[in-house]
């Protein structure tokens, strides 16, 4: 695959713009390792190869084991192995992502916001946000996962 445009170079302000977004996220309170589960599930749904392999190789980082990184696109059939936290930051993402679809119900956010303060609850959001930006970038002009360099 060939990249067709380096978006971080045609507009380093809004890369920025976006990193800033990022850097509050990562100090907002929500646990790395959730935030990473949420971008991974995201990517995945979205089908963006940079950013799935970029939050496995981060999730492996962060000593999460690989059986619970495989299972992400099924957590539902992974009993135990998520927390109540993830399974409900997961399904809050999922729910989030497919907003075309699934216009995010009010079952959906009840179920949310039983687990998450409002706080986190908007901060997940803007989190499941802005990996969809960054997933819509990095598909529209095709970065390159590491893994395939």
């Amino acid at each position: 695959m060939t990249q067709r445009l380096n978006y971080e170079k045609a507009s380093p302000g809004g890369i920025e713009a976006l990193g800033r977004v990022y850097g509050y996220i990562m100090q907002s309170g929500l646990d790395a390792v959730l935030v990473d589960l949420v971008y991974l599930r995201a990517s995945q749904i979205n089908g963006c190869a940079y950013c799935i392999d970029m939050h496995t190789r981060d999730l492996i980082k962060k000593g999460v084991a690989i059986d619970k990184i495989v299972l992400v696109p099924v957590w539902q059939e992974a009993g135990a192995l998520f927390s109540d936290r993830e399974k409900a930051a997961l399904a809050w993402a999922e729910s989030v992502t497919r907003v075309a679809q699934s216009g995010v119900p009010d079952d959906d956010f009840q179920a949310a916001r039983a687990v998450f303060s409002e706080k986190e609850l908007a901060d997940l959001t803007i989190a499941i946000g802005l990996m969809n930006a960054y997933n819509r970038l990095a598909i529209s002009f095709r970065a390159t996962p590491e893994a395939a360099r």
